[in-house]
């Protein structure tokens, strides 16, 4: 598995330090192979040495050291320069000897960190000036001037491969946070989509159960004497629990993300269904009043006002056996106001249950706010929401 930050990944996909140890046994073998090839046949010009065996060893053993070169860089630098000092004290000529050092040099800085650097830096300087003090050629400015120019050719590309691993280490560091918080982004999505959904089953659902309950107990008490009135309590019963079945299935279309009309439907009627809402209401005994003025709300605002009165409407028959309960929305600006008032005695403040949380939950999404609980002749609930 590819480490995430592996700044030495190989093209093609060819990552991880097997296939690093193998490009760096190629590098020092072949360079060991050629270098000492090179040592044997090229012959010395005075006042050197010929290099003979000592000679082609010396470079081989120092292009074999790169063997270790990212493990252990530092060292690595040490021992091919002192190698190259002292191959100009046997009295051979410098050539090939010096290409170990600089390589060296190049993986200190490439890897990174204060010590390499300085470590490399002071070994081939070392190296340098061993070689001008020892050597038994002229030694002239030129030719220090052309070493100096390799040495730091090799310390700059070594610090442009540092930065540009980093550079890469950071942009696939900033990949992963994107997709975690993507990724996070995405499970809050579904949370919140879950918990809309929760709210609409409670709201559309515990509506209808509490309609057919008491619609239920209705029929039963007065099945004997009233029948034509139980009749209508089952009509009611049956239109209640259609309708019911209707937003459920609404509700589960909304699982589907392959359904075109998922989208648009849990979208309540707005004020449009309010007065259904009271005839409803008005079916189980309950007097309801609905006073609507000329308001213009957006879909996502009617919304929540068809569900805020739904869930009043609820509480309101659920908790007392009777009372007027009135209902009004009125514009207030560029907002509108909503008020679910059920006219009830001797009424206590209770916690705060789902229903009230999920009309809190509305209103603030829209903009708004909603305060509900017992005032002076009954139960309020009265909301603010932004009109569009």
């Amino acid at each position: 598995m590819t480490r995430t930050g592996d700044v030495n990944a190989a093209p093609g996909g060819q990552t991880g330090p097997v296939f690093r140890a193998r490009v760096d046994v190629a590098l020092a073998v072949g360079l060991a192979v050629g270098s000492g090839v090179l040592t044997a046949v090229v012959p010395a010009e005075p006042p050197f040495r010929a290099p003979g065996v000592l000679g082609v060893a010396l470079v081989a053993v120092s292009a074999l050291t790169l063997v270790a070169r990212r493990a252990a860089p530092e060292v690595v630098v040490v021992v091919t320069s002192a190698l190259l000092v002292g191959y100009v004290l046997a009295g051979f000529d410098v050539g090939v000897v010096q290409w170990p050092p600089w390589i060296a040099l190049y993986t200190c800085f490439a890897a990174g960190g204060r010590r390499p650097r300085l470590v490399g830096t002071a070994a081939c300087v070392a190296a340098v000036t061993g070689y001008a003090v020892f050597t038994r050629g002229s030694g002239d400015a030129s030719a220090l001037a052309d070493v100096a120019i390799i040495g730091l050719l090799a310390a700059v590309a070594g610090e442009a491969t540092r930065s540009r691993r980093a550079a890469v280490a950071a942009s696939r560091s900033r990949a992963l946070a994107e997709e975690r918080e993507r990724a996070l982004a995405l499970d809050r999505a579904r949370l919140d989509e879950r918990t809309r959904l929760a709210g609409e089953l409670h709201d559309a659902l515990g509506h209808a159960v509490n309609v057919i309950v008491l619609q239920a107990g209705v029929a039963r008490r007065v099945f004997a004497e009233r029948p034509e009135f139980a009749r209508d309590a089952l009509g009611t019963i049956e239109t209640t629990g259609r309708e019911a079945l209707g937003e459920l299935d609404q509700v589960l279309r909304v699982l589907h993300p392959d359904d075109d009309a998922a989208d648009d439907a849990l979208g309540p009627r707005g004020l449009d269904g309010l007065a259904e809402l009271a005839e409803r209401v008005r079916a189980v005994g309950r007097e309801v009043t609905v006073e609507l003025e000329p308001v213009e709300l957006g879909p996502s605002a009617g919304r929540a006002l068809y569900r805020i009165v739904q869930e009043a409407l609820t509480n309101a028959v659920r908790h007392t056996a009777s009372g007027r309960i009135r209902v009004s929305v009125t514009p207030d600006g560029d907002r509108v106001r909503v008020l679910v008032f059920n006219e009830a005695g001797g009424l206590v403040p209770a916690p705060p249950g789902r229903g009230l949380v999920g009309m809190r939950e509305r209103a603030r999404l829209e903009g708004g706010t909603l305060d509900a609980g017992p005032v002076e002749g009954g139960f309020r609930v009265l909301a603010t929401l932004r009109a569009a």
